[in-house]
């Protein structure tokens, strides 16, 4: 999941495919507003074909009949009458629309044998009784890789509806047993009806599409039919009363209706919540009694905050920025005083500034990495460090780099503990008293007190 990236004015105009392009160049007048809000990921190639997506009705693969998305059975019947073609596993397809667009484009550029297995039916009956049915499967690379597409495509588009709706402040909704009206954020809502009514869909973060899964519940009770065994009653007194009887105050986890308002089920290809927990549970059944005992871990290679040099160890690393780019990390950790925190936060600034090919010693701006690394040496600007107001700030808290192995390494020293402590109120928690009486009477101290007064 990827959240939209933060660019100069002039970058809003420019085409999705450029914006990568665009992140070093686009806002090189603007350096303020030159900064990095997310890890930073590789650019990533649609799957399938745009053309016609978005339609209100999928056309057949070979001729111009168009079919309505939510009859695709309709269509799919018509292409085994009419043209002998049969898809495989039709419910793993994450977007049908697209893969039928994408298909319908490639038969025109290649004859279907050259992507379909070829079933004949009525082998053993005269000739011109046989006929001839074609197979497109993921058995087939090219259609395994357009579902994957597909698919991972899907679930990208999920999760950015998944965080809108974490982040959005306008949501409106009333519950559906008091009729109470909630503004704000929509776990105000679902927290309400989970607290108050015992009526617990999930955790609100585990849940997109949320304002129509509401209404399909509500929408559910207005027909007067309970959530989880789906019986309908004759008033709304007579449902609330055998919802609240059967404990029925929750929806039915059969209905597959309710899937596509989960994240779990847009996880894997043709996975359901089920399989993905049973999975989940089998493998920590499998792994119970495994003889752990030869696992060896294999250290994970750290990159020089210069180059592109890596090192298995820490120290090792430590050593090539010294003999290389004269800069010592430890030293200067020592110098200025540096906590873990600080050190996590100068080396994400550190990394920041050379993927935006800039010199941190005297923010001249450079072309390429390579420029920057050929100034830096030759100026010794490696180690000439701005005031730490720039750098000590709570923007670097966030890596550059999601895989940087380096942040995993800092550590604080016994000396920096030290001065923290003397310069941090650390706070003391108390010993939890709340069921004092019954520490009183089941102390051992009562019975050395009742020995000693019988003793006398």
């Amino acid at each position: 999941m990827a959240a939209p990236e933060t660019q100069g004015p002039a970058a809003g105009t420019e085409e999705e495919g450029d914006r990568s392009g665009s992140r070093a160049g686009g806002v090189a007048n603007e350096d303020s507003k030159d900064c990095i809000l997310e890890p930073l990921c590789l650019p990533e190639s649609p799957g399938g074909t745009t053309t016609l997506v978005g339609s209100p009705s999928v056309p057949c693969i070979f001729c111009e009949e168009h079919f309505p998305v939510a009859e695709q059975d309709k269509l799919l019947k018509h292409m085994i009458i009419e043209h002998k073609i049969v898809i495989a596993d039709v419910k793993l397809v994450a977007d049908f629309q697209r893969y039928i667009l994408y298909w319908r484009k490639r038969f025109t550029e290649q004859p279907i044998t050259d992507f379909c297995s070829v079933i004949r039916i009525n082998s053993t009956a005269p000739f011109e009784e046989q006929d001839n049915y074609f197979l497109l499967c993921d058995v087939l690379p090219e259609d395994r890789i357009l579902r994957e597409e597909l698919q991972n495509q899907r679930l990208k588009e999920v999760l950015e509806q998944q965080q809108q709706e974490r982040n959005d402040t306008d949501f409106h909704g009333t519950c559906m047993f008091c009729s109470e009206e909630f503004l704000g954020n929509r776990s105000v809502l679902l927290n309400h009806m989970a607290r108050e009514h015992a009526f617990n869909i999930g955790l609100p973060d585990n849940i997109v599409n949320c304002s129509e899964f509401l209404c399909t519940l509500q929408k559910k009770l207005d027909n007067l039919q309970c959530l989880y065994c789906e019986k309908t009653f004759r008033d709304k007194n007579t449902l609330k009363d055998h919802m609240r009887k059967k404990q029925h105050r929750r929806i039915n986890p059969k209905n597959k209706e309710y899937d596509r308002f989960y994240v779990i089920n847009y996880l894997e290809l043709g996975k359901s919540w089920e399989e993905v927990q049973l999975e989940d549970d089998q493998e920590l059944l499998d792994h119970q009694e495994d003889d752990w005992s030869d696992w060896e871990e294999h250290p994970a290679s750290a990159v020089c905050l210069f180059c592109e040099k890596q090192a298995e160890t820490i120290e090792k690393l430590y050593v090539h920025m010294e003999d290389a780019h004269e800069f010592d990390l430890p030293k200067i950790k020592s110098e200025l005083g540096l906590n873990f925190y600080q050190q996590v936060k100068l080396v994400n600034f550190i990394r920041r500034q050379v993927h935006q090919c800039r010199c941190y010693g005297c923010c001249v701006r450079f072309n390429s990495k390579a420029d920057l690394r050929t100034h830096m040496e030759e100026s010794k600007h490696t180690s000439l460090l701005p005031e730490r107001k720039i750098w000590d700030q709570l923007e670097y808290y966030f890596p550059t780099y999601e895989n940087d192995t380096l942040l995993c390494t800092l550590s604080d020293s016994e000396s920096d503990l030290t001065s923290q402590e003397h310069n941090e109120h650390v706070p003391i928690i108390s010993e939890d008293t709340s069921k004092l009486c019954a520490l009183k009477q089941s102390s051992i101290l009562n019975h050395l007190l009742l020995q000693e007064s019988l003793k006398n």
